[in-house]
């Protein structure tokens, strides 16, 4: 059968990634460390990875696709685009989902103007920063709490002014911490009750599941943890869509009064409708509440989009706010490259997911460490080989660098030509090891052994590992000692 035409085929690659990179957490170390940054950066940008709460809540890994998918090695790293909290809410307001009023302001004196076009005294003001946690963040300048409850316009301008060109930093932005440059401000609601809501793909399910609790505005992770019968979930088959049936059962479940479950059933609907019109990968609601006038809202909104509906998604995809983003991401995404900074001194240039943890796993073995994982992918040119280098080299914790391209689809002379322009336009002097096999292999060596640079060749893996390890250990040694060095390749 046929997937019907409202499915995202982005849809699928990601959730096999999601499959593949779980599978590969046990007993591998190089997938380990991706892992980690891999779930690190997903927090980092606002929303609760698939790979962590969901399979938290859900109680089980979080792959969806079974074995007759295709393999994810070019999309593997694939991140989810999250948005600031105010889109977030803009999109389920179109949408028709209950939510509080409320703008966004870029500086004070902004504030001060949407706090008194809401025209209530009772406002918070929330931190525009793609981080969790923000409610006990601080920010430089001393100010305790990216969301805070103020009574007057007045207050709303001085709060804001503490946040706004601020940097704020919470347990999941670390040291760097996020910064800040718009809050958010809305009309404080009083909430009777609290729920958990969110929708998220989930692989013991192929498909769409609603997640819902009665336990709401605390950390999901830990009621799944203590109380996870709190938890209820109700699968949606994805080729027929939700039906109110559903969406009234899992209403019940979660607890709310027997005179709302028709007002929660009815904001449930379209909260699927907008989880399925943007290709999103997760939807989360924290909390849905019935509030002191008898109305369901939703108070809160973290939406994860799956990157590779961007084709089709332009305008959720161009509200990505880069600020909250690291630079080399952008970087990476300008060139159309698969990368992810890792903490180690050697730098990887590889083509492919499998052979790039390979590479990183043998690195490892040898006694290094990786400092990326990068992949090419099948069709790379010159300069996409070019703005590669440039990215291993822009971390300034990079001493060595292996090359290991296997190719294939790749021709190994085209990785030649550009590794020879990276060298020479970037006038790199850390010691480069390179490994090429396949596709136009011999062209390859006669265009790297023709060219005048210092690139130690290499046709074993294993040799090649061993080398760049102690090259690197070497550039280490000698920084710490203030040594200048050079190498000169044998004649």
């Amino acid at each position: 059968m046929e997937c019907a035409p409202s499915l995202c085929k982005g849809h699928l690659v990601y959730y096999a990634c999601a499959q593949f990179i779980v599978r590969f957490r046990e007993g591998n170390m190089a997938a380990s460390l991706i892992c980690g940054r891999f779930s690190a950066s997903l927090r980092n940008s606002g929303a609760r990875s698939i790979l962590t709460t969901a399979s938290k809540v859900l109680g089980g890994s979080s792959g969806l696709l079974g074995p007759q998918q295709q393999s994810p090695h070019l999309q593997q790293q694939q991140r989810n685009l999250s948005l600031h909290e105010y889109m977030s809410i803009g999109l389920l307001k179109e949408a028709g989902v209950c939510v509080p009023e409320g703008k966004v302001a870029s500086s004070p004196d902004e504030a001060y103007s949407v706090a008194k076009e809401i025209g209530t005294k009772d406002l918070v003001v929330k931190a525009q920063v793609l981080a969790g946690g923000r409610g006990k963040g601080t920010f430089e300048g001393g100010l305790k709490g990216g969301v805070k409850i103020v009574y007057s316009p007045e207050e709303a301008r001085d709060i804001s002014s503490q946040m706004i060109g601020r940097k704020l930093y919470t347990k999941q932005t670390g040291e760097q911490g996020r910064i800040c440059n718009q809050v958010f401000i809305c009309e404080r609601r009083y909430p009777r009750r609290e729920y958990y809501f969110a929708i998220t793909m989930e692989r013991s399910f192929q498909g769409p599941v609603l997640i819902g609790s009665s336990q709401g505005g605390v950390n999901i992770e830990d009621v799944a943890a203590e109380n996870p019968d709190a938890i209820v979930k109700e699968p949606i088959d994805i080729m027929d869509g939700i039906k109110m049936e559903q969406a009234v059962s899992i209403a019940t479940k979660m607890g709310f009064p027997a005179a709302l479950i028709d007002d929660a059933a009815a904001n449930i609907i379209k909260l699927y409708n907008v989880f399925m019109k943007y290709d999103a990968s997760m939807l989360e609601i924290n909390p849905m509440v019935e509030d002191a006038s008898g109305q369901v809202m939703c108070m809160d909104a973290k939406i994860n989009f799956d990157s590779n509906a961007a084709y089709r998604q332009k305008k959720v995809f161009d509200m990505q706010d880069w600020t909250q983003e690291d630079a080399r991401d952008r970087q990476a995404a300008k060139a159309d490259l698969n990368y992810i900074g890792l903490d180690g001194s050697i730098g990887c240039l590889v083509n492919g997911a499998g052979l790039a943890m390979a590479t990183m796993d043998i690195i490892k073995l040898h006694g290094g460490t990786p400092a990326n994982f990068l992949d090419v992918g099948g069709g790379a040119t010159a300069h996409q080989v070019m703005e590669a280098f440039k990215l291993i080299t822009s971390d300034r914790k990079v001493q060595a660098i292996l090359v290991n391209i296997f190719g294939g689809i790749m021709r190994c002379d085209i990785i030649a030509q550009g590794i020879i322009m990276a060298v020479t336009d970037l006038d790199l002097k850390i010691p480069i090891v390179v490994r090429l096999q396949g596709s136009r292999v011999d062209d390859a060596k006669a265009l790297i052994a023709a060219s005048p640079l210092k690139l130690l060749a290499c046709d074993d893996l294993d040799e090649a590992a061993r080398m760049v390890v102690k090259l690197s250990e070497i550039v280490s040694l000698a920084q710490e000692a203030h040594v200048d060095i050079s190498f000169q390749l044998p004649l």
